[in-house]
């Protein structure tokens, strides 16, 4: 449905409201009232249009008489991740109007379908060949491969989605036509961008051919990765850091069997007795600072992790955020196995 269809004029009766009201979703039986510049001025809802009826309007009433005239709504230029979160938290509207300077609706946001409003471009590398996963990848890309009933890229796609995050690029190589063909029609009413590499250039070179950037925040990932990151702890997180760059991070043990000696010279100074070390190991996932990606070479081959070892050299600020949730890396046919069994339970539930 359009934003006109949540819109009604100012001389309405209560009966065309109640008309308008009936064609709309169950749960957002919200209706934003209009002055003849198209200005929004006032809402209403069914049950404002029931208590008036009972306190002896007629369904010939104007709704300009027993609209809320105080209601809630953004201007386009406050919206953000933190504003996002203070609406979502503190108030109990379905429609959140985000209005122009001139209080003109620019889009009507259903806060159940959002779980934030990011000002983040996303890019996802979609190039490999995925060569461990053969005979799958022959004539499939992996990111293409189902798991569960879609495939691993558009589970990473939706959830993007589902955080406000409207800019989003896929880069592609290997089988890229299928990829491009793929993402031919727009998701959920966001066109998703195919930006052809014209030969492999590692984790993050093939960012260099993304023409458009809209937001100072780039998150970069791999396609394959099948996760429930939180995107907006994510962002928040490396907003109140003020880094250069945050590389999401899983936490990884590794306990040794045996008791390990700790030596100076041949001198033991201590036994750990079959100790575990805790580590953090790169997720894949990374929030770099736009102007960070001049640092990449054009049309060379290029890691994500040669980027964070190149900022800590020239001493910019580069953080971990600790991911704790769910997280695969679909590289092997084990991990596919893996996240199909995941994704089954998480469906079931």
């Amino acid at each position: 449905m359009t934003n006109d269809n949540y819109l009604i004029p100012e001389t309405a009766t209560i009966k065309e409201a109640y008309v308008r009201l009936n064609k709309l979703p169950g749960y957002r039986l919200n209706l934003f009232v209009t002055d003849n510049n198209r200005r929004l001025i006032g809402s209403i809802t069914d049950g404002d249009l029931r208590r008036a009826i009972v306190a002896g309007c007629t369904l010939d009433s104007k709704i300009c008489d027993i609209m809320k005239k105080e209601f809630i709504f953004l201007f386009e230029s406050e919206i953000n991740a933190l504003s996002f979160k203070e609406m979502k938290e503190s108030s109990n509207i379905t429609l959140l109007p985000i209005l122009d300077h001139n209080h003109h609706l620019v889009e009507l946001i259903d806060l159940r379908a959002y779980k934030s409003m990011l000002p983040i471009d996303a890019v996802l590398m979609a190039g490999g060949k995925g060569e461990r996963l053969r005979p799958l990848t022959d004539n499939t890309p992996k990111p293409l491969l189902k798991v569960g009933d879609k495939a691993i890229i558009d589970h990473n796609i939706d959830r993007l989605l589902s955080y406000g995050i409207k800019h989003i690029s896929v880069t592609v190589n290997y089988l890229k036509e299928l990829l491009e063909e793929h993402f031919s029609e727009p998701k959920n009413g966001v066109k998703v961008n195919t930006v052809r590499e014209p030969r492999y250039l590692g984790t993050i070179g093939s960012v260099k051919f993304v023409e458009t950037f809209h937001n100072d925040t780039i998150l970069v990932m791999n396609s394959d990765l099948f996760t429930n990151v939180n995107y907006e702890d994510f962002y928040l997180d490396f907003l109140k850091s003020e880094a250069d760059m945050s590389v999401a991070a899983i936490p990884y043990s590794v306990s040794i069997p045996y008791g390990i000696l700790e030596i100076e010279e041949d001198l033991i100074t201590a036994l750990a007795e079959k100790p575990t070390y805790d580590y953090y190991a790169n997720a894949g996932l990374y929030l770099i600072k736009k102007e960070m990606l001049s640092l990449i070479p054009d049309n060379e081959f290029f890691n994500a992790t040669d980027l964070i070892e190149l900022l800590i050299s020239r001493g910019l600020k580069v953080i971990r955020f600790p991911i704790t949730g769910y997280w695969i890396d679909i590289g092997k046919n084990e991990d596919y196995k893996k996240a199909n069994e995941l994704v089954r339970h998480i469906t079931e539930k």
